[in-house]
This record gives structure tokens, C-alpha cells and sequence, in this order.
């Protein structure tokens, strides 16, 4: 499948302001990007790197007054995600090194404080997908969809003492439940074919039978037409713009479609 995903940013600094944004994604085992257009008006010089986590991040400093950023990223991906209930819980000391730090608790996945609520959820169910598979059912069967209710320091605990929230916050809770079970788990930001309302979205990722499998839990089935543009512990390691000043988004318009 061939998606042309689209992101326009209009923004007001009122001092010039330092910023590292992450919107562009990288070619994968999973995704190809096939090209790429990335605007910023006015023009100011940007150098680019990649992260601890693998992502393109973009730095730059907007001017004072009116900006627009604009990325539009053409990208073959997978029309489906993968699935397989026969996959194994992989033993910590066979692990990838670079999924260890997967394993660790952040900020908004408190994994080290969620092992007994984990291990009540998948009571029954086999090492591996299985468990990860009913972590995923769970909470959607227990949070429900809302705006309004989480803000930017909810964790995992917040939502699940709140009982809703929205993408990032049903990510966060399948990366710590999952995490304290010693499965390496991350949260992904990208773009999901047919979102409503569209925007950026959130989702995870478990790492069992030597491969990472995608969970998302606000969708009703496993659906594909998805482009990764980050990963990283929790979503404060994803943000699509960490701003070091001053800064206000006036307007960001998000569009994804078949080509």
C-alpha cells in the first residue's frame, strides 16, 4: 500500500525560538519512503541527525513572528500488521541489546510499579503474544476514548486510575503493563490511514518471537495503512516538536491518503 501522508504546521514564535522537530520518517523493514518534500517558510539554515532511538530529527530556530512548517512524505507500508498468537515471549538474556532499554520504566510508562495488575490481566495466557494480545483486548475493553481528560504529565497509573483517555495515553498503558512483564515494549507516533478526526497518532510496539508486533488499542481491529515516523520509550521521546523558547502552534493540518 502507498500512502502520501501530509503535515502543515503554522506557528508564532515571539522571540526567535530553538526547536528539534521530528517529522520525517525513515525507510524500514516495514515502510519505504519514496519521497519527500519538507518546507520551512521563511527558510532558515537546519541540519539534521538521528536519535538514541533511530528517528530523523530536524533542528533549526524559527524567527520571530510567523512560521509555517509543511512535510509531505510519500511511503510504501504494510496493508496489514503482522499477527502471530504462536509467537514466544523472548528470555531477557536472549534479547536484542539495542530492546533492553525497552525494558526499562519512563516517565508515563511506569512499568515497576504495574506487575501485579499485569500478571491479573493475563492470567491464563501463554508467554508472549498471547499475553500481550489480552493487555491490548483489556484496556480496550476497560478505558474508554476521550478528549479533555489526560494532559501532558498523565502516566499510565493516571489513566488507568482515570479510566480514559486518547492515543498516547492507551499506548502508554500497553507499554507498561506489557514492560512489566519483561516484554520490551515502545511507544510509535506516525499517521493511520482513515483516522477520524485525523491527526498524528500513537500506538506501540511489543518486541516477542524476535520481531516487534504493533498493538493499538483504540481501533476496533488490527488495521495496517500506517507510516512510523518515531518510536522511543514514551511519548516524551517522540514529540514532533520539542521547542527550547517561546512557541505557539496557530494551526496544524494532518492529511493521509492512498496514492
Amino acid at each position: 500500500m502507498r500512502l502520501r501522508a501530509r503535515n502543515d504546521i503554522e506557528i508564532q514564535c515571539d522571540e526567535p525560538c530553538p526547536l528539534v522537530a521530528i517529522l520525517r520518517p525513515r525507510s524500514g523493514a516495514n515502510q519505504w519512503v519514496l519521497a519527500e518534500r519538507y518546507e520551512i517558510a521563511p527558510w532558515v539554515p537546519a541540519s539534521e541527525y538521528i536519535d538514541g532511538f533511530g528517528n530523523l530529527c530536524q533542528r533549526y530556530t524559527l524567527p520571530q513572528g510567523a512560521s509555517r512548517v509543511s512535510v509531505e512524505s510519500e511511503v510504501e507500508v504494510e496493508d496489514q500488521i503482522a499477527i502471530d498468537r504462536h509467537a514466544p515471549q523472548v528470555p531477557v538474556a536472549m534479547l536484542p541489546d539495542e530492546t533492553l532499554m525497552y525494558l526499562l520504566q519512563s516517565r508515563y510508562a511506569p512499568s515497576d510499579k504495574m506487575e501485579e495488575r499485569a500478571r491479573a490481566i493475563v492470567q491464563g495466557c501463554a508467554p508472549g503474544y498471547p499475553q500481550a494480545e489480552r493487555i491490548h483486548d483489556w484496556i480496550r475493553e476497560n478505558l474508554d476514548y476521550r478528549y479533555g481528560v489526560s494532559k501532558e504529565s498523565t502516566c499510565a497509573l493516571d489513566t488507568l486510575e482515570c479510566g480514559a483517555g486518547v492515543c498516547r495515553d492507551f499506548a502508554h498503558v500497553g507499554v507498561a503493563l506489557t514492560r512489566s512483564l519483561q516484554m520490551p515494549a515502545r511507544v510509535v507516533v506516525g499517521y493511520l490511514l482513515g483516522l477520524e478526526p485525523m491527526d498524528m497518532h500513537a500506538w506501540y510496539e511489543v518486541f516477542i518471537g524476535g520481531r516487534w508486533f504493533a498493538f493499538d488499542a483504540t481501533q476496533d481491529a488490527p488495521r495496517g495503512g500506517r507510516v512510523r515516523v518515531a518510536h522511543g520509550r514514551d511519548i516524551a521521546d517522540v514529540a514532533f516538536l520539542s521547542n527550547y523558547g517561546p512557541l505557539e502552534i496557530k494551526r496544524m493540518e494532518v492529511s493521509v491518503a492512498e496514492v
